[in-house]
């Protein structure tokens, strides 16, 4: 399995490829293509083409939940599938794999729209229906999550703006939060958006899912920014009993929080253009 950053809020050194507060990876397992999230912008399209990349062949798009960041560069994509056909070309209708509350309508203070922007129906159009609250087997080492069980007394505690349900605004806890797991020969990788279903959380039900304990790697957004006390510090000793060698926490893990779990963990740089590989 071979994964390519093609955004997060970073860069590395001497790479030149546009970052933004968002992310995206383009997956190859097998002989399946995957693109896991599409940032903010179509700033995932600009580095992947420089990339060699071909977004008109994937098998799957997969959603990790519905927040701008993650969502939003789907209307630049759309936009670009469209120009395709008007130059008389085809591209390969993806599977689009996310939670089905996906498209609720999510808001933020003073910001009226924080999820989705593309209508449902239009884009359904470009891709097949795929979603799922239940695991979602994409190769036969690849797995999309589903829907996170909260399980902890740490995490996922306290929601993150307001969702629409049945007419009234609710605390949001992202529900739609998910994750993809593969099935490496040494142990599992578990690849991120933001865990707003907890990272510890995510990892527990992999490895349930999986029907194995190892973890050799965990990348993406932890969403430890400046957590209370008490969820970093069982998120520290968490991962200091996991037992795995390096992590690649990047997007919504602060400073601090990198600071703390490396002191349990080795922690890896993540930018435009970083390949990882597992087998």
């Amino acid at each position: 399995m071979k994964i390519t950053v093609l955004v997060d809020n970073n860069t590395l050194i001497d790479r030149y490829f546009i970052g933004e507060p968002g992310v995206s990876y383009y997956i190859e397992e097998s002989d399946k293509k995957i693109l896991f999230d599409v940032g903010y912008s179509d700033a995932f399209m600009i580095n992947g083409e420089k990339m060699g990349i071909n977004f008109f062949d994937l098998d799957y798009l997969a959603i990790s939940h519905s927040h701008l960041d993650h969502t939003w560069g789907l209307e630049p994509y759309i936009k670009r599938l469209s120009e395709e056909v008007i130059e008389g070309r085809t591209f390969k209708k993806a599977k689009f794999l996310a939670h089905p509350n996906v498209f609720d309508t999510k808001s933020f203070t003073g910001i009226e729209e924080i999820g989705i922007n593309v209508d449902e129906k239009k884009l359904f159009r470009y891709f097949e229906n795929g979603m799922s609250k239940e695991p979602v087997w994409l190769t036969e080492k690849m797995v999309f999550l589903g829907e996170i069980p909260r399980e902890n007394d740490f995490e996922s505690l306290v929601g993150v703006g307001k969702v629409l349900i049945d007419g009234k605004l609710e605390d949001d806890f992202n529900i739609d939060d998910s994750a993809l797991c593969y099935k490496s020969e040494e142990g599992l990788v578990i690849i991120t958006g933001c865990s707003h279903a907890g990272i510890c959380n995510i990892i527990e039900y992999a490895k349930n899912i999986c029907k194995d304990d190892r973890i050799i790697d965990v990348i993406g957004g932890f969403h430890l920014l400046d957590p209370p006390k008490v969820q970093l510090d069982k998120t520290v000793n968490y991962f200091a009993k996991l037992g795995v060698e390096k992590i690649h926490a990047c997007h919504c893990t602060d400073l601090n929080s990198k600071v703390a779990l490396s002191k349990a963990v080795c922690i890896g740089e993540v930018g435009p253009g970083l390949i990882l590989e597992y087998k």
